[in-house]
């Protein structure tokens, strides 16, 4: 007999009982028909929910849980955000069957608008959006960006999907490190770790705060306490937790980022990046530099930086995408050494997204929809599609992927955030 897919035992908490909805497939046991259903795309599940009662009972638990650990498998999801959570809502993709599922919108704040540079992370099946940079309707002036130091939760374990909001951080930030921890059944809880950010605004690259201060959120006691701050402010950098060796202390790794600016010709303001990475030990809390990454003039700023976690949850690979060449870190000598070129190149100044999920790298493409300059005024007829470069590290070999979106314009990850989840 097949062993039952992740997820039905919290089902069966719910109420669902699997022995008594009836029968789901004639012929076969009920756990095996619903692992033959949690195996179906999450786009034909609205469709098949009428063929019965059975089915429909099945089919309305939340296509994450349902789908989720196929005879035990990891399964992994992509979260897009393509724009501000409040305005437009955030859809799942699922990599395996090439579809998306939207989800609700964060609740709306009357007095700020705008939200950008939040992060979105995932722990478990709990989807957090932390912080961001808005504009405030109560602030003067009203044109210049604040920091948000909301923090919002979605529980996509439950059949009903809805935002909640958690305890405010200790200070608001936008753009900064983020790592998250899961429980390890020991009594110690689900955390989250930020350090670093700022008040900038995707409107306003060039003006904006820095901050320096750390801080962690205890998902048991739903409480942020204040941790060491890094040894500089750095805003714009992007954070992991590296798991230690046995008898070793976790460490939360923070890199890249930009700290101090200097102006030119006295009023343009330029960032000043940061070559060098900062280590901080979650048990003793204490902080340690580690040297540049690269040597002046070798690159200006670190690309988007990607985690392959191992079976076991622990990293295995740092890579980063540097335009159109992927390059992997190396810690012993702490430098970049150039992994593998796209195969499909990306023109410059386009917009491209970068992801990890299932131990390959997602390298991802927005392509426009046709429009008819006659008919402007309405919706395009073609949604915009998403090429997908996927690469194998192991294997070192490249894949191509080709999907259609929800969406009517493509997608901007200048301003767009994403996360992946891992159930």
């Amino acid at each position: 007999m097949l062993p039952l897919p992740f997820g039905f035992s919290s089902m069966e908490a719910e109420g669902l009982n699997l022995a008594s909805i009836g029968v789901l497939i004639p012929g076969l046991p009920n756990d095996v028909a619903a692992a033959i259903l949690a195996s179906l795309p999450v786009s034909h599940h609205a469709r098949l929910r009428a063929t019965s009662r059975a089915w429909r009972a099945i089919l309305s638990t939340p296509p994450p849980l349902l789908a989720s650990r196929r005879l035990r498998r990891p399964y992994h999801l992509l979260c897009i955000f393509p724009q501000d959570p409040s305005l437009v809502p955030p859809y799942l993709f699922d990599p395996s069957t090439l579809a998306w599922l939207p989800l609700p919108t964060i609740p709306c704040n009357p007095h700020s608008y705008g939200l950008s540079n939040f992060v979105p992370l995932s722990v478990g099946p709990h989807l957090y959006v932390l912080g961001g940079s808005h504009f405030d309707a109560r602030a003067y002036p009203v044109d210049r960006p604040v920091p948000s130091a909301a923090v919002h939760r979605l529980d996509l374990a439950r059949s009903h999907l809805y935002w909640c909001r958690l305890p405010d951080m200790l200070w608001p930030r936008g753009s900064f490190a983020c790592a998250g921890v899961r429980g390890d059944g020991r009594g110690i809880g689900e955390q989250i770790i930020v350090a670093g950010g700022g008040s900038r605004h995707t409107m306003f690259p060039s003006d904006g705060s820095r901050v320096n201060t750390v801080e962690r959120y205890d998902a048991g006691s739903g409480e942020w306490k204040a941790e060491a701050p890094m040894p500089r402010h750095r805003a714009g950098c992007v954070g992991w937790v590296c798991r230690g060796r046995e008898g070793e202390e976790e460490e939360f790794w923070v890199m890249g980022g930009y700290g101090d600016y200097r102006t030119l010709g006295g009023v343009f303001r330029a960032d000043v990046y940061c070559r060098d990475v900062v280590v901080m030990g979650l048990r003793s809390g204490k902080w340690r530099e580690i040297g540049e990454m690269w040597q002046e003039g070798e690159r200006r700023k670190l690309g988007p930086v990607v985690v392959v976690e191992g079976e076991n949850g622990a990293v295995s690979a740092v890579f980063m995408l540097d335009h159109n060449d992927i390059f992997r870190y190396n810690a012993d000598c702490n430098r970049w050494v150039k992994e593998s070129t796209l195969r499909r190149r990306i023109p410059v100044g386009e917009s491209c997204g970068f992801v990890a999920m299932g131990g390959e790298l997602h390298v991802l493409t927005p392509t426009k929809p046709s429009f008819d300059l006659v008919e402007f005024r309405r919706l395009p007829k073609k949604k915009a599609t998403l090429e997908i470069q996927v690469y194998n590290p192991v294997d070192r070999k490249w894949r191509l992927l080709t999907t259609s979106t929800p969406f009517y314009s493509a997608i901007n990850f200048n301003i767009a955030a994403s996360c992946t989840i891992k159930l």
